[in-house]
């Protein structure tokens, strides 16, 4: 119950109310129809033991009464004779003595026909049926009507709840302009309301942030190369190679917080298009800026892949950046095997889970370089691809394997 829809639930709940209330008056007609035929027949028992048990004349003061009382109309037999033949049906009959008493029913009327030794008669039965069963029906129509406008009074209570949803999904895929609107003051109203301000004000929050980091990165970037223009001047060798460094990693700090905004962005979608695996290993060849003793790259030249080439190199920049970081042996293996792309290192195991490490700033450990951001940055990537990040360690080799599965 917990996982359907409260549009599904609400059809079914319907659905099982008809289905309850038509049997129970099924049930009730049933029921209404045996107890309607059952007084039919004492009623005709009744007729039968007064026109055959008894020694009564035509035109007995007690016949006409009894005419009169459970409206009785004599008419001619040969008036009746043909619908009686035609479509008319036994429902009664006795005998005794005097005579015999027989009921016919027809689609439209009751007729009685006796038969005595002193005189012959047809009747025909003109009271009114029972109006229980008209009754039942009446109350059924009404009620399933009734439940029929209840049904579509919810249905269209809930239409603004489908647009709602379509709205926030648009906001959710990246649309911040969306404007969720809804006229009224029901519960509807308020969510909607309250998430359009709350739209409007992650906006603002988006748009402070984005311009913030924009400043600062161009404010700092200037300084620093500076400064790092003026540490070549330094005499003093070990000072100046502190300095380099230290301003070295300022700037990547800021290369890696520009590529954090821009993949984080919700706006940002991957230009995908089929690239030969040789175009995007060369791409990442020209990120890494490093000699190529430290890495190497086994593939099929002629493979294709249907991704976004800047950013599928940058996923692989940073994984053999952090393979060549943190292996004793500085060195970082790239494999294509059917769906995925190894990168593999020798090295520690990871104490923590994967889940820890695509966290930003995440470090095991204090290093002499590096901010924990190059695995927030790859899982962020892989997400906007639609690939999936995945790390084991392989005891016997004593390699740390990270797999990007393509699909």
């Amino acid at each position: 119950m917990k996982n359907i829809s409260v549009s599904t639930f609400i059809h079914t709940i319907f659905i099982l109310a008809l289905i309850v209330i038509s049997l129970t008056f099924y049930a009730l007609l049933s029921a209404t129809e045996d107890q309607r035929h059952l007084q039919q027949i004492m009623r005709y028992k009744y007729f039968a033991d007064t026109f055959i048990t008894t020694d009564i004349k035509k035109d007995s003061p007690l016949l006409k009464n009894l005419y009169k009382k459970h409206s009785l109309v004599e008419v001619p037999v040969e008036s009746v004779k043909k619908e009686i033949e035609s479509e008319g049906e036994t429902i009664f009959s006795a005998s005794s003595i005097y005579g015999n008493f027989r009921v016919f029913k027809t689609k439209n009327n009751y007729y009685i026909y006796i038969e005595r030794y002193n005189f012959e008669t047809m009747l025909k039965d003109e009271q009114p049926f029972d109006n229980t069963t008209q009754l039942i029906f009446t109350i059924s129509a009404v009620l399933l009507l009734l439940i029929l406008i209840i049904y579509i009074m919810l249905i269209q209570k809930l239409a603004p709840l489908k647009k709602l949803h379509k709205q926030i999904e648009q906001f959710g895929s990246g649309d911040l302009n969306v404007k969720i609107t809804y006229e009224g003051n029901d519960e509807i109203a308020k969510i909607a309301k309250s998430f359009d301000k709350a739209i409007k004000y992650i906006k603002q929050l988006i748009s402070s942030k984005n311009l913030f980091m924009r400043n600062i990165m161009h404010e700092l970037k200037t300084p620093i190369t500076t400064s790092r223009i003026a540490a070549e001047s330094v005499e003093d060798d070990m000072i100046k190679g502190i300095l380099i460094r230290s301003f070295d990693r300022m700037n990547e700090l800021i290369e890696d917080l520009a590529q954090v905004e821009r993949i984080t962005m919700y706006d940002f979608t991957p230009k995908k298009e089929n690239w030969k695996l040789e175009d995007i290993v060369n791409e990442t060849k020209k990120m890494l800026l490093k000699d190529e003793k430290n890495f190497e790259f086994q593939y099929n030249k002629e493979c294709t892949i249907y991704t976004d080439r800047s950013l599928l190199a940058l996923v692989l920049k940073n994984l053999i950046d952090n393979g060549i970081k943190y292996s004793p042996e500085h060195f970082a293996t790239v494999l294509h095997i059917g769906n995925k792309i190894i990168v593999k290192s020798k090295g520690k195991k990871l104490k923590e889970d994967l889940s820890y490490y695509i966290e930003p700033f995440s470090q095991e450990e204090k290093r002499s370089s590096g901010f924990g951001l190059g695995l927030y940055i790859v899982a962020n990537v892989l997400e906007k691809l639609g690939y999936e990040l995945r790390y084991r360690y392989d005891s016997k080799s004593m390699e740390n394997i990270f797999e990007i599965v393509l699909d």
